[in-house]
């Protein structure tokens, strides 16, 4: 049997690797559109964007582990076509790849805005050569504006601010994360900027960009101009599925897939990571995990099912973001349940909020410095442990 992975960011290197870890003795060709050697990406927005020498690019390959785990790894090799019937994967440039199983995991790429732009200046954030060139540009200590306060924004925005810059965040929603988080905790959440001198505005729709050649600000739909040399726009990702189009596949909104990962009506082909939608066995909802926690799991499941073996039990989502030298720490989906508790804050340094279900069982949690109260939970929930059992008696959330 034959593996072709498209897509070498981690969820296709991991599943590469885990696929030879298991044992599986076949072919792997791994195809990744980029030209650079698998890397990883959470650096992108951190340590690639502080101050200092230019740091190290963390790998998840390198050709001297793709020889050693008989890897055929292919760069600047980008996907363009699926002919599911044939079995054949079609590139850029006109070659086929025939396949007797597939994994796509080509993940995302940065949403754009509804707004015409081409000036020199404005950035987006997602690869390696986006973080390159930002890298480059914020050396000239410009004036940074950065669109959307989720936590790529929020991140860059740190990193931005950790090198002195004056820099404006501007969010469309009146508190930033409150889609994920709620009100309350997204206000607590956002208040980081602020209190490391970032300027947060709020409920604003970006109108233009000023500038003929280079950006010069930002224009808010009420006509307030933000100052800006540099801007970074981080509102979103949108899975990289454009080359199934047409393949029959069914890619609304991701690509969907069972429980097995198994490509709804195309059992031959799996998908994993960023554009995989399908239930989450825990949460009970069909959704898409944006998070490299998810991505590696994801592909150790897929090597287990190839090879036999019995996959790993499924986790909850988990995501991480540092900023500001605070690293913030979220388990589960906040949005499917209501806050019930909440301690400390952003101010103090260390920061936690707990949310139940409509059994008022803890499903959710944000915490702030505290990797403690990260295990606390994962450990409570795995064993259907109550609030209390939690917090303690303590007062409730607001």
């Amino acid at each position: 049997m034959s593996f072709l992975i498209v897509g070498a960011s981690v969820a296709g290197t991991r599943t590469a690797i885990a696929l030879r870890q298991r044992g599986f003795a076949g072919h792997i060709a791994l195809l990744e559109s980029e030209e650079h050697w698998p890397y990883d990406k959470p650096p992108l927005s951190k340590d690639l964007l502080a101050d200092g020498p230019d740091p190290d690019v963390p790998r998840l390959l390198t050709p001297e582990l793709a020889a050693e785990l008989d890897l055929d790894v292919r760069l600047g090799v980008r996907a363009t076509g699926l002919d599911p019937a044939r079995r054949v994967l079609v590139t850029h440039t006109g070659e086929e790849f025939s396949y007797e199983r597939m994994v796509i995991a080509t993940g995302a790429h940065a949403r754009a805005l509804p707004v015409p732009s081409g000036l020199a200046g404005v950035h987006t954030l997602r690869t390696l050569d986006d973080a390159t060139a930002l890298r480059e540009a914020l050396a000239g200590r410009p004036r940074v504006a950065v669109v959307g306060a989720g936590f790529i924004g929020a991140e860059f925005a740190s990193a931005a601010r950790g090198r002195g810059l004056d820099v404006t965040l501007i969010e469309a929603l009146e508190v930033p994360m409150s889609q994920v988080l709620g009100d309350e905790v997204g206000r607590e959440i956002s208040s980081i900027h602020t209190l490391h001198g970032a300027g947060l505005v709020t409920g604003a729709r970006v109108e233009r960009f000023l500038g003929s050649e280079q950006v010069e600000g930002v224009v808010l739909a009420d006509g307030t101009e933000v100052p800006a040399d540099v801007v970074v726009v981080g509102v979103g990702a949108v899975p990289n599925t454009h080359w199934l189009a047409d393949s029959g596949l069914p890619i609304d909104g991701g690509v969907h897939c069972g429980d097995r990962f198994e490509v709804d009506g195309f059992p031959s082909i799996f998908a994993i990571g960023d554009l995989a939608l399908r239930r989450h066995p825990l949460l009970g909802v069909t959704a898409r995990i944006e998070h490299w926690t998810n991505a590696g799991e994801q592909a150790d499941a897929v090597a287990a099912i190839v090879t036999g073996a019995e996959p790993p039990s499924p986790q909850l989502p988990y995501v991480w973001s540092d900023q500001y030298g605070a690293r913030i720490q979220l388990v589960g989906r906040p949005s499917l349940g209501e806050l019930a508790h909440r301690e400390g804050s952003i101010a103090e340094g260390r920061f936690r909020a707990v949310y139940t279900d409509e059994n008022h069982k803890p499903i959710a949690q944000v915490s702030v410095n505290d990797a403690r109260a990260v295990a606390a939970f994962r450990k409570n929930h795995r064993r259907g442990g109550s609030l209390v059992d939690l917090v303690g008696e303590q007062t409730p959330a607001r």
